[in-house]
């Protein structure tokens, strides 16, 4: 692997998820050579879909796509000439109680009128929450399309002023989201949704700086919320097309065992079978953790051991539906097209985390239900419904018991929760995956089952994620070796901006040896 020999491939990328697959997209459209190699059967990670059981195709992962739309990814790769098709979900939430539920439409107009109509004074404060709000959500989405600098904070106050005092905005943003939705909204009906869904990043409502996991909701007016045709994996399968189309190998089944270093440059990597490929650069798009296991000892920094992977984070019970779900409280076809932000109060999201800190899954979880069927015939047959139930929190570390003995317990649990809003559908399973933090580690990759790789914390995010001298999509001290995924800036979900900017930086650097016909802006 020494001397003159021509590398294999310009570009080798480690794994498959979304965002390396966005990195390659991206890195052989500009003319690299480029070879992904996937562990798993199936590209795509966590956001990949299977027909687990007949007629019923189940994601694995992410399911709603929301924060893709914030960047131009699906426009600059051009994805649906390779198959893409999103619908829209539209009303985007519906927020229930069990009892009062209302609905979050893409038009926040409509939405606010909703609030008014059922909390009267409830729209109006909405309309004052997003006219205060967009400008600093917009600004946050402006970061996230970028490499994160030291000054992040700043930037975004800077950004988002609009005339307005900035020591009380900063004031905001540093508080508990849960402190700040309580002050904007008098309504508990209206608030503990919104909170809810401020809590999918995995902090509770009480931590301190955690506001902009509030603040940043104007956006889903903006880019709403969609679903690729055929199933999540829809996304990934158009990405590993585009790669191909340009030249690209895309490989499963091809688990790498180790990242090849010679006098601190990575050279190549070896898979399990101890084949080798060489390459002029590696990108790996696999948890930080998983990076830092394929590296010679030598070349891991103690930063990187460091890491704050948490104690596990949510649960999901996936479900094949003989008949379509039906609430209590019904709007067809709304209530099944929109996700399901289902809390009763505030103090059942508060008693959740306070179990879920003493090492037990918790008794009574809110619950995202998601029924995308009701949008896409693709997945279901016809009259049936699939389900996914997101529910929060479960610990990877339990304080008794293993989650061998205990997941019928947790299963059982989220479906009682779930049935306080539609009863009887425990009586309509015919098929069903469930989804355990241990699951999510040994099938995903998702290290003690965080499905954001690192906690998203304040002191693990912008230019602090996953620490501050690889923040640059760089591992440091390895040259030539890049880093994408959740792992990085700006963190989990579906969204792709990591892949884009490690794309970004990667042509760049290679850039300085070659002159590459671009597409990439």
């Amino acid at each position: 692997m020494t001397g003159l020999r021509q590398a294999d491939y310009d570009v080798l990328v480690m794994g498959a998820g979304h965002n390396a697959l966005v990195t390659a997209a991206y890195a052989a459209q500009a003319g690299l050579k480029v070879g992904v190699f996937e562990r798993r059967h199936i590209v795509g990670g966590a956001v990949s879909t299977e027909e687990l059981v007949p007629g019923y195709r189940f994601d694995y992962g992410g399911s709603a796509h929301i924060l893709i739309r914030m960047t131009k990814v699906v426009q600059e790769l051009e994805l649906n000439r390779y198959g893409l098709h999103y619908l829209e979900v539209d009303p985007m939430f519906q927020a229930s109680d069990g009892e009062t539920p209302w609905f979050m439409y893409r038009d926040a107009e409509r939405t606010i009128d909703e609030l008014n109509e059922k909390f009267p004074g409830q729209g109006d404060a909405y309309r004052k929450f997003l006219s205060d709000w967009t400008p600093f959500a917009d600004a946050v989405a402006d970061l996230f399309n970028s490499a994160p600098g030291p000054l992040e904070l700043g930037k975004m106050l800077i950004n988002s002023g609009k005339g307005r005092d900035m020591s009380q905005q900063l004031a905001a943003i540093l508080r508990p989201y849960g402190d700040v939705a309580r002050e904007t909204f008098s309504e508990e009906r209206v608030r503990a949704p919104l909170t809810w869904m401020a809590a999918q990043s995995g902090p509770p409502p009480s931590d301190p700086l955690s506001a902009p996991f509030l603040l940043w909701h104007p956006l889903y007016h903006q880019g709403g919320v969609a679903r690729p045709k055929g199933g999540s994996g829809g996304l990934t399968k158009a990405l590993k097309l585009a790669i191909e189309e340009n030249g690209g190998d895309v490989f499963v089944n091809a688990p790498i065992k180790r990242i090849l270093v010679e006098n601190g440059k990575a050279t190549g990597i070896e898979l399990e079978d101890g084949t080798r490929y060489t390459g002029r650069s590696v990108v790996a798009g696999s948890h930080i953790l998983t990076t830092a296991a394929a590296l010679p000892d030598e070349y891991v920094p103690e930063a990187a051991k460091k890491v704050r992977v948490g104690n596990g984070f949510g649960m999901i019970l996936r479900l094949a539906l003989s008949g379509k779900v039906k609430y209590r409280n019904h709007t067809e076809p709304d209530s099944r097209v929109a996700l399901g932000l289902l809390i009763k109060n505030e103090r059942q999201l508060m008693k959740a985390y306070g179990e879920y800190l003493a090492g037990e899954p918790t008794t009574d979880p809110p619950i995202i239900a998601m029924s995308f069927s009701a949008v896409d015939d693709a997945l279901a047959p016809p009259g049936c419904d699939v389900l996914w139930l997101w529910a929060q929190y479960y610990p990877y570390e339990l304080a008794s018991g293993t989650w061998e003995s205990r997941v019928a317990e947790a299963r059982d649990n989220i479906l009682t929760a779930f049935e306080h809003y539609a009863p009887g559908t425990r009586d309509m399973i015919v098929g069903e995956l469930v989804q355990t933090p241990q699951w999510l580690e040994s099938n995903l990759g998702l290290h003690r089952g965080n499905v954001m790789h690192l906690e998203m914390s304040f002191d693990q995010m912008f230019s602090f994620r996953p620490w501050m001298q690889a923040s640059q999509y760089k591992w440091p001290g390895v040259k030539g070796l890049y880093l994408t995924g959740a792992s990085t800036h700006p963190g989990g979900g579906i969204m792709g901006a990591s892949g884009r900017n490690a794309a970004r930086v990667l042509i760049h650097d290679m850039m300085r040896r070659r002159v590459w016909g671009l597409g990439l802006p």
